[in-house]
């Protein structure tokens, strides 16, 4: 919001004073009232400008910026590889997805291919951040209508996720995992059992999930035939993921566009007919199960065919650690790895610190990468100049395109459905405003 010359203009430009003035001469009783910027019941800082005639929404406008970062433009000061730490933390709920979206951009650019064991470790942590980021949808969602057990089941199972990421790669979130050319580290010792032991349990907790809200008449009710959005709705808005899915299209880029590998993977893609919040729901658990499905089938190949594959490429100009030190005890991922550089040769070491402070060069071009993230369609158009940092990385984030859709889901409608509504949506800030 800004003010000038004593009057009051929000982010679109609205002059405040002059709305109220035209509801007061048209002698009716619309209010004007703010919803946010607060956090806990917007899913982050959003703010939405309501004018309601009772608890009828006449008007719904969204208001973003409030968590701007400047993600993007910091990533032109950064080389290839430092731009990973700064995507992982746009969309804070699915960082995975980000690095995975941008690292296929360089890749394409580079003309490179990540390997097979790499690919199949990108699987496997996307399924495991998707049934993660679902898990928080549904739970704060349970939260916002007024049932406490949903919020609690869903974190506490959202827990076993996020220790494996911490096993795996040391952190719980916004883990600069994915790498170009690959991934940063092979699974540690003990990470397939890890995620054995998750295969087994998880189903039977999204089972618990599905009787506290499937069937529940209070949960029905304020999510059957709300915040309804139509698949011609949804075409000419941009929107993708569940909220298309559950208008009856089974667009997936996962079977659409195929990307690392998942044209081999056996899986489908849950859709509803309802176009409703409720369908958006049923999308999202039935999610969480195909969800399970990949991980199996990905935790068998790693221990299968692609057991003591590479995890990074052997393009000595790229890859990261630099593989010029590499000698016959194939050290390379492990925590000695530096050590063997400084024993090996100076050229080794010169070439090695080269690369990670000057970086690699990416030939001039531009593409555009997308995933299916667990809100929708993720894209990173990336554009290069040839040199060692990226000229312009721009996000298609789902949130943003999604965002668009309040309006048609929420006029007409009661403000206790608003909640609903961009709950149903599932937008994160950080991927909005980045």
């Amino acid at each position: 919001m800004t003010t000038t010359e004593g009057r009051i203009y929000d982010a679109a430009g609205q002059d405040w004073d002059e709305l109220v003035n035209e509801i007061s001469e048209s002698g009716d009783e619309r209010l004007v009232i703010n919803m946010g910027p607060q956090h806990p019941s917007t899913h982050g800082v959003l703010r939405l400008v309501l004018t309601l005639d009772g608890e009828f929404v006449n008007e719904a406008r969204t208001v973003i910026g409030y968590l701007h970062t400047g993600i993007e433009k910091n990533m032109e000061f950064r080389t290839w590889t430092q731009g990973v730490t700064f995507v992982t933390r746009m969309d804070y709920l699915s960082p995975i997805f980000n690095e995975t979206a941008y690292c296929l951009g360089v890749e394409r650019l580079l003309g490179i291919t990540a390997p097979d064991r790499a690919q199949a470790i990108r699987v496997l942590m996307m399924e495991l951040n998707r049934i993660s980021s679902h898990l928080v949808a549904i739970a704060t969602f349970g939260l916002e209508l007024g049932a406490t057990t949903p919020m609690l089941f869903g974190f506490r199972e959202r827990e076993l996720v996020l220790d494996l990421f911490e096993y795996i790669t040391g952190l719980r979130m916004n883990m600069a995992y994915v790498r170009p050319g690959g991934v940063s580290v092979d699974l540690p010792a003990g990470a397939v059992d890890k995620i054995g032991e998750f295969l087994k349990v998880m189903p039977g907790r999204i089972k618990e999930m599905r009787k506290l809200l499937d069937a529940n008449p209070v949960y029905t009710r304020r999510t059957k035939d709300i915040a309804y959005l139509d698949l011609t709705g949804c075409m000419a808005l941009g929107i993708t993921g569940p909220m298309l899915r559950a208008a009856g299209l089974p667009w997936d880029l996962r079977k659409s566009q195929p990307y690392c590998g998942y044209e081999t993977y056996d899986f489908n893609v849950p859709t509803e007919q309802t176009c409703d919040v409720y369908g958006r729901y049923l999308v999202r658990m039935a999610e969480m199960e195909e969800s399970l499905k990949l991980i199996e089938q990905a935790l068998d190949r790693l221990q299968g065919p692609l057991k003591g594959g590479a995890t990074m490429i052997e393009d000595k100009k790229i890859g990261w650690p630099a593989k010029l030190a590499l000698g016959p005890d194939g050290l390379g991922n492990s925590p000695d790895h530096i050590a063997h550089i400084m024993g090996s040769s100076m050229e080794a070491l010169i070439h090695h610190f080269k690369l990670v402070t000057e970086g690699f060069r990416v030939p001039p071009g531009q593409v555009y990468a997308a995933v299916e993230s667990p809100r929708g369609e993720l894209g990173a158009h990336v554009v290069s100049d040839g040199g060692t940092r990226p000229y312009r990385v721009h996000f298609r984030d789902p949130s943003f395109t999604n965002l668009q859709a309040i309006p048609a889901t929420c006029e007409g409608g009661m403000i206790a459905d608003v909640i609903s509504a961009v709950a149903s949506i599932d937008p994160v800030m950080g991927g909005v405003d980045r």
